[in-house]
């Protein structure tokens, strides 16, 4: 059995130490969201809620689940999530495809087009105004709408590039077609880009808020904006001193811990991608 040296025992110590210490941190802003969530009026008006949970209740939830808007809201975000996040998929991944092939005619301007919106905006006024005269004022054309990101599609771009020309040339001398080799070769072998990519767009659905309020009606915005909006109604109503049987402060994270839940469940489940989709170009020939 090896023998470790002093300079490697030390160094694996502190290494453990800020790893432990890291997590921590990490956690604890959530173990605190949780807690204030359910602590008393009065732990929460003295400031006593550190760790633990103070003075323990619910009726901030059952506030919450009582109100019919937050079901609706919810329900809107995962329509906004899920639908969204296909179309902005399909969107990428077959413009991605495209131009990642060098025999697509006028592919560098259309890839310099495409570098060139990361780089410039109207603005938000133009923007505004420019969705509302295409119509982007329901839940469909909101989608459609912001279906469409540079950057990701720009990520998906490379990693096809990546792919070793050998596969595809072997497979077009036995007659697969465009089609064929995009759902045949491409997509299997990049399931990892495919999947972070997929999660970023999830990620930026799901925390929709600015456009949401700005185009989509009562009934159809998502739970950001009900968040939002809720908050505002109950520190105000704090402000003229209504009584509450809980802490506004803590129907504030009663709220934010709702809206956190469906993230925290699902991203342990694809974190494996992320990992594989950093040898992004690590295909050898």
């Amino acid at each position: 059995m090896k023998r470790l040296d002093t300079s490697e025992i030390i160094f694996k110590v502190l290494a453990y130490v800020l790893l432990t210490l890291f997590a921590i941190a990490c956690l604890y802003p959530f173990i605190y969201l949780i807690s204030a969530s359910v602590s008393s009026v009065e732990a929460m008006d003295k400031g006593s809620v550190y760790l633990w949970p103070v003075g323990f209740q619910i009726k901030a939830y059952q506030q919450v689940f009582a109100d019919s808007m937050f079901w609706l809201s919810y329900c809107n975000t995962l329509f906004y999530t899920m639908y969204g996040t296909i179309v902005s998929m399909l969107v990428g991944i077959t413009g991605a495809y495209a131009l990642s092939k060098s025999r697509l005619m006028f592919g560098r301007g259309f890839n310099f087009l495409l570098t060139f919106t990361m780089w410039f905006s109207a603005g938000l006024i133009p923007t505004y105004y420019n969705f509302k005269s295409l119509g982007v004022d329901n839940r469909y054309m909101y989608i459609i709408g912001l279906g469409f990101n540079a950057f990701n599609i720009i990520l998906l771009r490379n990693y096809f590039s990546s792919v070793s020309t050998e596969i595809e040339e072997a497979a077009t001398i036995d007659g697969a077609t465009e089609f064929q080799l995009l759902t045949r070769i491409y997509i299997p072998m990049s399931k990892a880009s495919i999947a972070t990519v997929a999660m970023f767009y999830a990620i930026s659905r799901w925390n929709g808020y600015l456009w949401a309020q700005m185009l989509l009606g009562s009934e159809d915005q998502p739970l950001q904006v009900y968040i939002r909006r809720t908050l505002d109604q109950i520190m105000a109503g704090a402000d003229v001193g209504v009584v509450l049987d809980y802490s506004p402060y803590s129907m504030q994270y009663a709220l934010l811990v709702c809206s956190i839940i469906p993230i925290i469940i699902i991203y342990p489940k694809i974190q494996k991608y992320f990992a594989a989709g950093v040898n992004v170009g690590g295909v050898k020939e």
